[in-house]
């Protein structure tokens, strides 16, 4: 859906001026002297990877930071955006990438509780408000609906309601496709085009370069805190998709460039909630499975819905994914398949062989093993170094350990061959770990799990939050597991890296796989959207 040139044209007055913003913190420039434009409606596009300065720039319109210099200027009137309660009398809403729903109240009790910390009495009114933010985003809420039971598709409605539930001028955005089936995708475009309509500014965060292409009418690349590259509308509306992307690639990582590999980085950016098929179908029968789960399931649980009758089968060299709404038993899967958590009932099979009885230490000497999704918490002990952590789960088997204390000689040594191996970049080898970025975090997680004859390998939403490059490594990293003849369960919430890496999806619901579609046909992400969507729609 690109943009027409008519609505690319610039209105004559900005309705929101960044200007000069600089913030700091210890150590880095998050926002080195940003100066943008909002105008009504029109769509301004902001790439960059993490750590650029996007979540920065949006906490401070969003009025919880402050800048260090620089100020706002709100229809040509210098302003202070002092507190969220500031951004909000402003106009200014925000959408940010996570659920903010409480899952277990209704939407109108969502939308009610608002930014008063209760729910007002005033339940005529919120309807008729309901109502109205539903016409405009061509999508009916339904109030009496649970936020738990909706699709990520009418979360995000919600969410967008929420946010402008007091009037918005301004709405912001933050990466909103990148957990959404394609037919979700449909939808959030149709509702920003109604917004367009309606007058208001939007700023749209995105990885994904053909989402910027076709949806902005403005696009601007922060690196490393600065503002690098602005696209501006009339520019934009007489510019090629390719020569948007190249402009976009240059400016995100210049130099850098030849270094990342330009194929991925482009497949990245290009990417859409269409994601294409980029591995070859493989056929498994015949073959024995590596590992079976039969019939599995977890005990209740005050945070996660539990894993019921769960039975699931992949062969070496197969990637399966599993695809659904967060919260659904993921976790569980993934920890009672590491050995974490402890069965209710059914068995895990290794080889042909129930391991059910075994714990965390027992199934990692037979090669299962688990990245997490918590890095910092759970991945890693943040007060030790890289070195130690490297060899965290080794602790006290030689050549590690000898007559119960540590071989340092042996540590540095592994760790050393890990670093360089898996391009972890840290000051040495004794830096704490917790001070370490969140790639590379990761790939001393991936470090860590992936050597010393790992068999499964079970990755929990593996590049969420990482800049495009890691992204690129870390992916790269798994394939060449799998073709290896390793075994991966991956779980994710982004569509995209399902399709990319998956032989199979699998589909998680309420705690049970509902679902399975073979990766081997370029429909693979609408037939999981449909999946998603449930037997109605």
């Amino acid at each position: 859906m690109v943009s027409s040139t008519e609505n690319r044209n610039r209105p004559s007055a900005p309705i929101l001026s960044i200007r000069h913003i600089t913030k700091s913190f210890p150590g880095v420039i998050a926002n080195d002297d940003i100066s943008l434009d909002l105008y009504s409606g029109q769509v301004h596009c902001l790439l960059g990877e993490n750590g650029a300065g996007k979540s920065t720039l949006i906490s401070i319109l969003a009025g919880m930071q402050q800048p260090d210099e620089g100020w706002i200027e709100a229809e040509g009137v210098k302003t202070s955006i002092s507190s969220p309660r500031s951004a909000m009398d402003l106009g200014i809403g925000v959408v940010y990438q996570h659920s903010t729903l409480i899952s277990t109240m209704t939407v109108l009790e969502n939308l009610m509780l608002g930014d008063t910390g209760h729910i007002t009495l005033d339940t005529k009114g919120a309807k008729a408000r309901l109502r109205e933010l539903g016409e405009l985003l061509g999508s009916p809420l339904e109030g009496s609906a649970l936020a738990a039971d909706l699709a990520l598709g009418q979360q995000q409605q919600v969410e967008i309601a929420k946010a402008m539930w007091k009037g918005s001028k301004v709405l912001i955005l933050d990466e909103p496709t990148s957990m959404l089936t394609p037919q979700a995708i449909a939808d959030l475009e149709a509702s920003v085009e109604r917004l367009k309509k309606k007058g208001l500014a939007i700023v749209f965060i995105t990885h994904k370069l053909r989402e910027a292409y076709s949806m902005g009418d403005e696009i601007s690349v922060l690196r490393h805190g600065r503002l690098v590259k602005s696209i501006p509308a009339t520019e934009l509306a007489d510019s090629t998709e390719k020569q948007v992307k190249d402009a976009v690639l240059d400016a995100m990582f210049g130099e850098d460039l030849e270094a990342v590999g330009t194929k991925s980085l482009a497949q990245e950016l290009s990417a859409s909630g269409n994601a294409h098929h980029l591995r070859s179908p493989k056929s498994f029968s015949g073959t024995p499975p590596a590992l079976v789960l039969d019939d599995i399931s977890s005990h209740d649980s005050m945070t996660e819905t539990p894993v019921r009758g769960l039975s699931l089968q992949i062969h070496p060299g197969e990637v399966v994914g599993v695809a659904g709404i967060d919260g659904h038993g993921q976790r569980h899967l993934a920890e009672l398949v590491a050995g974490q958590r402890k069965l209710a009932a059914g068995n895990v099979k290794l080889g042909g062989k129930v391991i059910s009885g075994l714990g965390v230490r027992g199934r990692q000497a037979l090669g299962i093993r688990y990245v997490t999704d918590d890095r910092l918490h759970e991945g890693i002990v943040g007060d030790l170094g890289v070195a130690v952590n490297l060899v965290l789960k080794r602790i006290g088997m030689p050549p590690f350990w000898r007559f119960g204390r540590m071989n340092k000689v042996a540590v540095d040594l592994e760790a050393r061959s890990l670093v360089d191996s898996f391009d972890i970049r840290t000051p040495t080898l004794h830096t704490r770990a917790g001070t370490l970025s969140g790639g590379n975090i990761q790939k001393l997680l991936l470090a860590r799990e992936l050597t010393h004859e790992p068999r499964v390998v079970i990755f929990n939403k593996p590049t969420y939050g990482l800049d495009l490059k890691t992204v690129s490594r870390v992916r790269a990293i798994m394939r060449e597991f799998a073709d290896g003849g390793g075994s991966v369960l991956l779980i994710s919430t982004d569509l995209d890296e399902l399709v990319e890496l998956s032989d199979r999806i699998v589909l998680i619901s309420s705690g049970r796989l509902v679902g399975e579609v073979r990766n081997d046909s370029p429909r693979t992400a609408e037939l999981v959207g449909e999946l998603m969507l449930g037997p109605s729609a």
